[in-house]
C-alpha cells in the first residue's frame, strides 16, 4: 500500500517542484529584462540631454524611448504581482543577475563549504544572451549544490564549452548518492530541466562510468554578428 501511495505522490511532488522552479525562473527573467530596460531608459535620457538645440527630432525620439521604457517597467512590475510569490508589497531590485562570469566566485564559495572544484573553460566565449547566461550559471550552481547535499564527494569538475551556436556546461563529481533517489529527483534537477526546456536545450544526468555523477546541459545560442 505504501509503495502505491509513494508512486502516486511522486508525480505530484515533481509537478510542485517544477511549478516552483518555473515561478523562480519567471522572477529572475523579470529582473533581467527590467534591469536591461532601466539601463536603456537611463542611456536614452543621457543622450537626450547632450543634444544641441537644433536636434529636436532626435530629442523627441529619445523622449519616446524613455516614455515607452518607463511604461514597460510599470507593466512588468504589475505582472510580477500576479506571479506566484509576487505581490505589490515586494520591491523588485533592478540588480544584474549572475552569469558565467561569476563562476570563479561560485566555485570559491563551494570550496569554502568543503568541496574542491576545478573549472575548465573550452573555446572562445561568444556574445551570450543574458537569459541563457543566467540559466547556465544556475545549472552549475544547482549541480554543485546537489553534489554537496546528496553525495560524499572528494572532488568535482566544472567544464564550460563554447562551441559555435551551443554552450555546454558539465558538472562531474566522484561521489555517490546517499539514497537511491537522492540524485534522480528533487527540486535541483527539476529546476535544471525547466531551465533547459525553456531554451530548447538538452539535459543529461546520471551516474558516471566508474563512479560518480554527471550533469551535462546544452543551451543553444543565437550568435549575433
Amino acid at each position: 500500500m505504501r509503495t502505491v501511495l509513494g508512486r502516486l505522490r511522486r508525480p505530484r511532488l515533481e509537478e510542485r517542484a517544477a511549478a516552483k522552479e518555473r515561478a523562480r525562473i519567471a522572477h529572475e527573467l523579470h529582473d533581467l529584462v527590467a534591469h536591461s530596460v532601466s539601463e536603456m531608459v537611463v542611456q536614452a535620457s543621457g543622450v537626450r540631454c547632450s543634444l544641441t538645440e537644433d536636434q529636436e527630432r532626435e530629442r523627441e525620439a529619445l523622449r519616446s524611448i524613455e516614455r515607452i521604457g518607463r511604461e514597460a517597467l510599470t507593466e512588468m512590475r504589475r505582472m510580477l504581482g500576479v506571479l506566484p510569490g509576487g505581490g505589490d508589497d515586494q520591491m523588485t531590485e533592478l540588480a544584474p543577475q549572475p552569469g558565467l562570469a561569476y563562476l570563479d566566485r561560485l566555485i570559491t564559495n563551494v570550496q569554502s563549504a568543503g568541496l574542491p572544484v576545478t573549472l575548465h573553460v573550452e573555446g572562445e566565449r561568444p556574445a551570450v544572451p543574458i537569459g541563457i547566461d543566467l540559466s547556465a550559471y544556475r545549472i552549475v550552481q544547482e549541480g554543485l549544490a546537489n553534489a554537496l547535499t546528496h553525495a560524499n564527494c572528494a572532488h568535482a569538475d566544472v567544464t564550460v564549452r563554447y562551441g559555435g551556436d551551443v554552450i555546454e556546461v558539465e558538472i562531474a563529481d566522484d561521489g555517490s548518492s546517499v539514497d537511491g533517489a537522492g540524485r534522480s529527483e528533487g527540486e535541483s534537477l527539476a529546476g535544471m530541466r525547466e531551465r533547459v526546456a525553456l531554451y530548447g536545450g538538452k539535459l543529461e544526468t546520471g551516474p558516471r562510468a566508474g563512479g560518480g555523477y554527471l550533469v551535462r546541459a546544452q543551451l543553444p545560442v543565437e550568435v549575433t554578428v
